[in-house]
């Protein structure tokens, strides 16, 4: 759920070390203030740059939250899947995917935006893939792959079975609050964890 790739900020080698500086004073600007009340000129005050450094880049704040959000989504992927091993792919498929929904559904910067921005994720849940829904597929697609070589995913067509996949943890890191309710153990947030493995379980299994 993100824009698209823009070029790099400046050549050389502390870029990327200018860039995070740059997103993260982004982020805390958005988790103080929200998205619409976020200036360029208060992320580069934060970030100690120009307005200029970050016009070359980021022509506008939803361009940088993009990017942010890019950033904060493929490293919560990431640090939610189960390390490797030589067992089936299947069950860490669906580990990695559950911890993975039930992070975004605790990041900080996607519980602001939901709450003060949320017409920010209707392009990216109503009319196009943005970069980290992108490499979310790709990531399926790999795993898909592997999951079929040793034959603890059924067979099929990988990338229509990866959109597949998306949509449904999408649904669930997204819309799971309009459904659960704290009062009611059987409908609190780590019930629907568990309806979430049996789906994608029944869903995979060959």
């Amino acid at each position: 759920m993100t824009s698209e790739r823009h070029k790099t900020m400046d050549a050389g080698s502390g870029d990327e070390d200018r860039r995070d500086a740059v997103l993260d004073a982004a982020r805390d600007c958005v988790l103080a203030v929200g998205v619409r009340r976020t200036t360029l000129t208060d992320v580069a005050r934060r970030a100690g740059v120009s307005r200029m450094t970050l016009y070359r880049r980021w022509p506008d704040v939803r361009s940088l939250v993009g990017d942010l959000m890019t950033r904060e989504w493929l490293a919560t992927a990431t640090a939610a899947q189960p390390p490797e091993d030589a067992g089936p792919v299947r069950p860490r498929m669906v580990e990695g995917l559950v911890a993975g929904v039930r992070a975004f559904r605790a990041h900080p910067l996607l519980r602001k935006i939901v709450e003060v921005d949320p017409e920010l994720l209707l392009p990216y849940v109503l009319e196009r893939c943005g970069t980290s829904q992108l490499a979310f597929l790709e990531m399926f697609e790999r795993t898909l792959r592997a999951g079929h070589q040793d034959g603890s995913i059924r067979p099929g067509h990988p990338e229509r079975q990866a959109r597949a996949l998306l949509l449904v943890v999408q649904s669930f890191a997204l819309s799971a609050r309009t459904m659960t309710d704290a009062a009611d153990p059987e409908l609190r947030d780590d019930a629907f964890d568990a309806e979430l493995a049996h789906i994608l379980e029944r869903t995979l299994a060959p």
